[in-house]
Order: C-alpha cells, then structure tokens, then sequence
C-alpha cells in the first residue's frame, strides 16, 4: 500500500479483510479471518456507523479508532462464531419464529408414496 495515501483513499483501496488487517497493523490467524472474513468487515463497518458523529477530523486520531474498532470485530470472532455474533440478517431470523427460510422435511415423508 502506498504510505502517501490518505486514510480516506487508503480505504477505498482496501479490498480483502486481510488488507484492512494488515494496513491497520492488527496481528491476526489467517484460519479465524478465512472463515469469517465478511463478517468481520460487516461488523468492522457496523462499529464505525455508530461511531462516525463522533469520529474526530484529525486523521491520525481516526486511524487509531479504526484500528481499534477493526481489531475488536477481528477479537469478536476469535472468541465466538459467525451463528452467534448474527452479523448479517439471515442469522438474525434464525431464532426468530417463522425466522429462517428453510424446514427440515425428514427422508421418510420425501420417499414416502
């Protein structure tokens, strides 16, 4: 990443989680972020929304919030699971009643004639 970058540009060039991870220096196990990736930048996005009126202008004060924000949707998934955090809304309906979008039909009633 080129260092003359901007915060603001070098977000827009981050692609991969890996790329947020490692530009914001956030040591991390590449199996954890392998299986999780999407859900740590949607959480790593959902901590700045909440967070952005009271980002400060200064940009060496935003980046360290992001790298904070980053590293805690990062530790999220280390110590849990993409099923418990309900980062996206199709793992939200889930323990709703009527949630999810599938039922179980066992093979007995499927073969049944």
């Amino acid at each position: 990443m080129d260092d003359t970058l901007t915060l603001d540009e070098a977000m827009d060039d981050l692609v991969s989680a890996e790329d947020f991870l490692d530009y914001f220096a956030v040591p991390y196990e590449p199996a954890v972020v392998q299986v999780n990736r999407l859900h740590i930048l949607q959480r790593f996005h959902d901590y700045l929304a909440k967070q952005a009126p009271n980002l400060p202008p200064e940009e060496a004060a935003r980046r360290s919030i992001y790298r904070l924000w980053l590293e805690r949707a990062y530790l999220d998934f280390v110590a849990s699971n993409a099923l418990t955090e309900k980062v996206f809304a199709v793992f939200q309906h889930v323990d709703q009643p009527g949630g999810g979008s599938s039922s179980f039909v066992s093979l007995d009633k499927v073969f049944r004639q």
